[in-house]
């Protein structure tokens, strides 16, 4: 396995999203594959496979013994394996009640170093658990597997990958097992963590940067499902997604993959199959669309795949706000100053003689008090009025390939949300998703009748006759916004 070894720190590196838009690492990032992985064409033998055991999966003494016997089971089998773990069950969250019973507002740094330890138990674990069955495998702390990340602590970024001792651990017919979450930042590789999704992420940056054939995520669920089936029983499984589909799940909601690990994996054209820890049984793959095994014709795969929703969002409208484009470039730089993420912007329609008007824009709800001090902030400086907050507020989407040209989508999604007398706040169109902001106590009436309506469960007869045109037009919202 030809992987360089690390080279001399240099004097600065490229941020994590910069090393998502090109090979800036020591290690070559593959940025394509000429053969992709299928149902019916395995991985090829002696090819590198990275398996990731979520803390579900690795909960207890009897998952950490069957995530052991799956990866002992793939290394048999003739592949180089790579195992990822998360922190066992519930103990990061036990660990940080545990730091601030001791210390009501510990240093981040501090906490790195806490929480770091809840992946190196199953990692030590299942190290053992390989040795029982005759397998000897080597344990990795994420700086050891060469995830150089920078100094932001609690939500650092990957700026290098440098695998060179897993590499040399698998040449050597051993398995290797990584401590997800984590990484070492500076010439002193101080320990850092990624923040939520971390261990998703560090098994894709592994894969990506050791030319992985694949990146098997095991969770408790046996795969994405076309909704919620906590909200919808009949839910159906997807065999097979496109990696710009699964970015519009995990952007709506969806839980099962974060954002992060979704964008990584998209950029360097990692296949991800999430599959189930306690049964053999397939479960979802996740393909780079430009992968020769990823072709669907339009009668195969209805235009909507999926339906997600969140009921953990709000809304913020700010009136009062100038015509000039330098108050709306203010309120909104000084909010991504402040690392918040906000979407689904629109202004009203209906300004004042003097040409102010609000805009009102969406996002996570545990966001809303910084948004509300920020705003207040620069109130004198953006001449805009007061900030008024709708929080429960929920948002739900439908997604698939081709939605922008499909006419029908907007047809059925609008009347669903009409005969179920749900409100619409906001919308929000791409290519791939068609999003709107409702109230969250209607999300799950909402969830139901899309997913009926979609024929999502797997019943046919229930597929709209979707109109094709070149182009959507998005009506507007009740409030009288429009999208800007």
């Amino acid at each position: 396995m030809e992987v360089q070894p690390p080279a001399d720190e240099a004097a600065g590196h490229a941020s994590e999203l910069d090393v998502r838009h090109g090979p800036h690492s020591s290690v070559h990032l593959p940025l394509s594959r000429s053969v992709g992985p299928s149902r019916s064409a395995p991985p090829p033998t002696g090819s590198v496979i990275v398996q990731k055991f979520g803390g579900s999966s690795v909960k207890d003494a009897a998952g950490i013994r069957r995530a052991a016997r799956r990866m002992a089971s793939t290394h048999s089998a003739g592949y180089k394996v790579v195992g990822v773990v998360s922190a066992m069950g519930d103990t990061t969250d036990e660990l940080l009640d545990l730091a601030r019973s001791v210390s009501p507002r510990p240093r981040q740094k501090h906490l790195d170093a806490l929480l770091s330890t809840g992946e190196i138990i199953p990692m030590t674990l299942l190290v053992m658990a390989l040795a029982d069955l005759g397998v000897k495998a080597v344990p990795f702390t994420g700086e050891r597997a060469g995830l150089i990340t920078d100094h932001v602590h609690g939500d650092a970024r990957i700026i290098d990958m440098r695998p060179h001792r897993v590499a040399e651990c698998l040449d050597r017919g051993e398995i290797a097992v990584v401590a997800g979450f984590q990484g070492g930042a500076g010439k002193k590789k101080k320990t850092t963590t990624l923040g939520r999704g971390g261990s998703d992420l560090t098994a894709v940056a592994l894969a990506a940067a050791l030319d992985a054939s694949i990146c098997e995520i095991y969770t408790d669920v046996d795969g994405v499902h076309s909704a919620d089936p906590r909200i919808v029983p009949r839910a159906r499984k997807i065999e097979v997604l496109s990696s710009e589909e699964m970015l519009e799940f995990s952007a709506s909601g969806a839980k099962i993959l974060h954002l992060r690990c979704v964008e990584y994996a998209h950029r360097f054209h990692v296949p991800l199959h999430v599959r189930s820890a306690f049964t053999d049984a397939p479960g979802t793959l996740v393909l780079p669309s430009s992968d020769g095994h990823w072709d669907r014709s339009a009668k195969e795969h209805p235009v909507v795949s999926a339906v997600t929703s969140n009921n953990s969002a709000a809304t913020i409208t700010v009136v009062d706000v100038p015509r000039s484009p330098e108050a709306t470039s203010r309120i909104f730089g000084d909010l991504a100053e402040c690392g918040l993420s906000v979407s689904m912007i629109a202004r009203s329609a209906h300004a004042a003689a003097d040409g102010r008007s609000s805009v009102v824009f969406t996002l996570p709800a545990v966001d809303v008090p910084i948004a509300l001090a920020t705003l207040s902030a620069s109130r004198e400086q953006t001449g805009c009025g007061r900030a008024e907050v709708r929080d429960s507020m929920g948002r739900i989407t439908v997604s698939g390939v081709g939605m922008r040209s499909s006419a029908g989508v907007l047809r059925v999604f609008f009347r669903v949300l009409s005969d179920a007398a749900v409100p619409v706040l906001l919308v929000e169109t791409s290519d791939l998703s068609l999003s709107a902001v409702v109230p969250a106590g209607r999300l799950g009436e909402a969830v139901r009748g899309l997913e009926v309506a979609f024929g999502l469960g797997g019943t046919p007869e229930h597929l709209p006759a979707l109109e094709h045109r070149d182009a959507v037009t998005v009506p507007g919202t009740a409030d009288g916004f429009t999208h800007v």
